[in-house]
């Protein structure tokens, strides 16, 4: 009996405390598309990539200039001229290697340069959805672009166009 009724209990206690969680969608290409900032800054991104590009790649056609020069006159030079142009092939390609790596690495000028025009942007998406999750309840917001988990998405559940008006880009 006592049992019962400290089930019946645990039972109340837990339902009291029982809550159906609220979640919403995004979809974070839909409301970037709709930015026109972030369309911008894609470009600026696009135009800088492909200026440093073209720079690497002109070190790197010299570099290939100089070993087919080299090539063509290897028989004519002396042991110490063939060691000079085969360093100078080796400086030529190491800058070649190095310019890619300052402009394209992994903490390269373009991914600061990214950082520094993007973050202002998420940052002020992310602040105008959690200020939609907080005035509506939502324990969860879910980016259906980027998850693929996701199969289906109610369009009742997804808060794109509210977080795009937020923002004030009408849709």
């Amino acid at each position: 009996m006592i049992r019962k009724v400290i089930l019946l209990i645990v039972l109340c206690a837990s339902t009291m405390t029982m809550q159906a969680q609220k979640f919403a969608l995004v979809d974070m290409e839909y409301i970037l598309k709709n930015i026109p900032a972030y369309e911008r800054a894609n470009e600026q991104l696009n135009q800088v990539s492909k200026k440093w590009q073209a720079e690497v790649e002109a070190v790197q056609i010299e570099a290939q200039t100089l070993y087919k020069n080299y090539q063509n006159e290897v028989v004519f030079l002396s042991q110490e001229q063939k060691k000079t142009r085969q360093d100078a092939i080796v400086k030529k390609e190491q800058e070649a290697a190095e310019l890619k790596k300052k402009y394209f690495g992994p903490q390269g000028e373009l991914f600061k340069k990214r950082t520094a025009l993007m973050t202002p942007i998420q940052e002020e998406i992310y602040t105008a959805v959690r200020d939609i999750a907080d005035m509506r309840g939502y324990q969860l917001v879910l980016d259906r672009a980027s998850d693929s988990g996701i199969i289906f998405g109610s369009p009742k559940v997804d808060i794109s166009n509210e977080v795009l008006s937020k923002l004030g880009y009408a849709n």
